[in-house]
């Protein structure tokens, strides 16, 4: 497997994203707005219809109790935003020094914007992202200050220096290895992205030079150390099926099959791969807030690593997640977190991950539920699919 060094330049500079192509021509293809009402409850609807019919009919016959209303979530309100049907949600940001403003991404193209907090969103047109050949999927999205980075797929850079108000579209070289699924904001005019690949690259001036933070992809890695007994390592298919950043620079990967996991630290030259302890196939894997590591497996299982950084060693965590699998876990304090997972799935802690309960308001929501993000300990929310968001009120 080629190495990053034999499919770019040596120099890691600018000639890597650099186009060498003019850009296509513009137009307007941004997402038809349709608002999603809320459904009668049906059930509420009959009982009350023959509770009149029963009165009516007789005085003797004692009439039907309407049946209870669907219970409100305790700590979370669904919200209703303006996308077409079958808009995956995929990632969400808000300004540091506005948090009235953020931005919320998906696929189809779809970005949408708002202006008092979260509560209301509107869509959003940004010119440069609009070419008429492609229908962009925007992966991720990151603010500092009021500098601002969005990724996207097919390959596509775009850069604020004013919270948003106006975007810049950074020129990409069509060899970079793999598709953009990371960027963090990191300082002035600085950023760090990542692809489903596992190159890292690191940018000091907003994007024009670029130099790389690993060596080589991830498959050159497994190249060398397959014989080391990682095992599922033969049936990689060379991307990572999630990836993420803990607030200190380090990363944890989930292979495309969930056969083993990755590990990089600010400093490694590779990627350093790690079989999995459980038997089942994990799902998603991130950090605690005490720097430690949870793991998800698929069917539903959770579990925690033994102390803080780095490890190998994990125990299960007993969850209800009556069968469905967890998909994502975000904390909200050392202490506080939350868990998301199919068909409407959300659980809570309040003891750092140990005991879990859930919130069965949530199973009435017809949706999986896999991204759950947290701004800081008052600001959060839960992406689910067919446009479910839930925003935290505490």
């Amino acid at each position: 497997m080629a190495t990053l060094q034999q499919l770019l330049k040596p120099s890691w500079s600018s000639s890597l994203f650099a186009s060498s192509s003019p850009r296509h021509s513009l137009s307007s293809t941004t997402p038809k707005a349709s608002l999603q009402n809320s459904s009668v409850n049906r059930r509420q609807f009959v009982a009350e219809t023959a509770a009149t019919v029963s009165l009516s009919l007789s005085p003797f016959i004692a009439p039907v109790p309407p049946a209870k209303s669907e219970e409100s979530l305790s700590e979370w309100e669904r919200l209703y935003l303006p996308i077409d049907p079958g808009v995956v949600l995929l990632d969400i940001a808000f300004v540091p020094d506005d948090l009235d403003r953020g931005f919320l991404l998906g696929t189809r193209q779809t970005i949408l914007e708002t202006k008092d907090g979260g509560r209301t969103w509107a869509p959003r047109s940004i010119p440069s992202a609009e070419e008429e050949d492609f229908n962009y999927r925007f992966n991720a999205i990151s603010f500092k200050g009021k500098e601002g980075w969005i990724v996207g797929k097919p390959a596509i850079l775009l850069y604020t220096s004013d919270a948003g108000e106006s975007w810049e579209r950074i020129p990409l070289s069509a060899q970079l290895p793999g598709d953009m699924v990371y960027i963090k904001a990191t300082g002035d005019k600085s950023a760090e992205m990542v692809t489903d690949e596992g190159a890292i690259y690191v940018t000091s001036n907003k994007g024009y030079n670029w130099k790389a933070a690993v060596q080589e992809t991830v498959s050159a890695t497994l190249n060398r150390t397959v014989s080391s007994g990682i095992s599922g390592a033969s049936y990689y298919t060379g991307t990572f099926n999630t990836v993420n950043r803990s607030p200190d620079g380090r990363y944890v990967a989930v292979s495309s099959r969930g056969n083993f996991y990755l590990t990089w630290e600010p400093g490694q030259p590779f990627w350093q791969p790690h079989n999995r302890a459980i038997a089942r196939r994990i799902q998603n894997m991130g950090w605690r807030a005490d720097g430690g590591l949870w793991l998800l497996v698929r069917g539903g299982g959770l579990f925690l690593s033994k102390g803080t950084g780095i490890s190998e060693e994990f125990e299960e965590v007993p969850v209800q997640s009556r069968g469905f699998g967890i998909l994502d876990v975000g904390f909200r304090s050392q202490e506080e977190a939350w868990a998301a997972g199919g068909s409407g799935v959300l659980l809570k802690t309040t003891n750092g991950g140990r005991t879990w309960t859930r919130d069965k308001a949530a199973d009435n929501i017809a949706a999986n539920l896999y991204s759950v993000k947290f701004i800081n300990d008052k600001k959060g929310f839960v992406l689910g699919n067919d446009g479910v968001l839930l925003q935290y009120l505490g």
